[in-house]
């Protein structure tokens, strides 16, 4: 049985066409931000065929849509999720870009929290984006080290 995927977990991959308007509409966007006081910013939105109409977004909101519109006008999908959002096993791997069984292995060590939903493991958002932050961290300084030693030992690098 195939279990389905939230709207809000699949990913967005923009078209040709809309990887320029996100280009065109990032650059006014970051215009009028630099532009914009403090305080809460207003947005006015106005649709094809609607009347226009002025919505308050709130300044963190206002940035999210800016990362958005950045992320498209580079043609990578997007999506959006609560941090509170809990992940299937094989939802986690994707997201850190391992298999299923190494993460399922993560899981068994200890190394990652997860609750048990039936005989089906879930995994929060917020637990995995730090696990990936630390192994972002591992690695980095890992290459550092290597890097420090092939200078002492003058291989050129």
């Amino acid at each position: 049985m195939a279990l389905a995927i939230p709207d809000f977990l699949e990913p967005v991959a923009p078209t040709p066409e809309a990887i320029q308007l996100a280009a065109r509409s990032l650059e006014h966007l970051a215009r009028v931000r630099a532009t914009l006081p403090t305080s809460l910013p207003t947005v006015s939105l106005q649709l094809e065929g609607a009347e226009k109409d002025t919505i308050a977004l709130p300044p963190a909101a206002l940035a999210l849509l800016q990362e958005i519109l950045s992320q498209m006008a580079k043609g990578h999908a997007v999506t959006l999720m609560p941090v509170h959002a809990e992940l299937t096993t094989q939802q986690g791997a994707d997201l850190l870009n391992v298999s299923r069984p190494f993460l399922i292995d993560q899981l068994k060590k200890g190394l990652l929290p997860f609750r048990n939903v039936g005989t089906h493991r879930r995994i929060r958002l917020s637990d995995l984006l730090a696990y990936k932050q630390q192994m972002d961290q591992n690695r980095s300084e890992a290459l550092d080290a290597l890097a420090a030693q092939a200078q002492e030992l003058g291989m050129g690098y």
